[in-house]
């Protein structure tokens, strides 16, 4: 037993001297989610108060109307699509349907996200003098929270709620 733990305490101290340089840094990961959070919401809530401004709006006030019932609705529609997606993987014939579904969700969650940061942003400075300075609040307020670490959770309850909001307008 003496010479299996010395045989591998020579195989560690052989591994540790061959130059291998493991270089972890903690910034990078939680700077590209910021970015990559707030340039999301920002140009997606673009896309929508642009091409659909009166359906935009509905889907606000639907969240701050009714947020409780939102978030209740989007989060069982999520726990149900990724038991859904989770199956048609183990198919494995379903992956071809699981693929399309998952990206679908995506750009739902995408938009429900924004629309409900959109509500937050719009009871802060309001959209009379246009949607840029709304847009530009969501999107802070997104990149803030994601660059926090409590702050990723708050952002998930938000982006269920826009889920769930967006999922409620289109399925009744």
């Amino acid at each position: 037993m003496k010479a299996l733990a010395v045989d591998a305490a020579t195989q560690l101290i052989a591994l540790s001297e061959t130059g291998l340089d493991v270089n972890v840094s903690l910034g990078q990961g939680l700077a590209s989610g910021a970015v990559g959070a707030f340039l999301t919401t920002l140009v997606v809530g673009a896309i929508a108060v642009a091409v659909y401004p009166d359906r935009t709006e509905q889907l606000m006030a639907d969240v701050l109307d009714d947020p409780v019932g939102s978030f209740a609705y989007g989060l069982l529609c999520a726990l149900a699509l990724f038991v859904v997606t989770l199956l048609l993987v183990f198919t494995i014939v379903g992956i071809v349907v699981a693929l399309p579904l998952a990206l679908v969700a995506y750009v739902v969650w995408a938009v429900g996200a924004a629309v409900a940061y959109l509500a937050i942003a719009d009871r802060l400075v309001g959209h009379e003098d246009g949607w840029l300075k709304a847009l530009l609040v969501a999107a802070a307020i997104n990149g803030a929270l994601a660059a926090t670490g409590v702050g990723g959770l708050v952002a998930l309850l938000v982006g269920v709620t826009g889920f769930g909001a967006v999922l409620r307008a289109y399925f009744g």
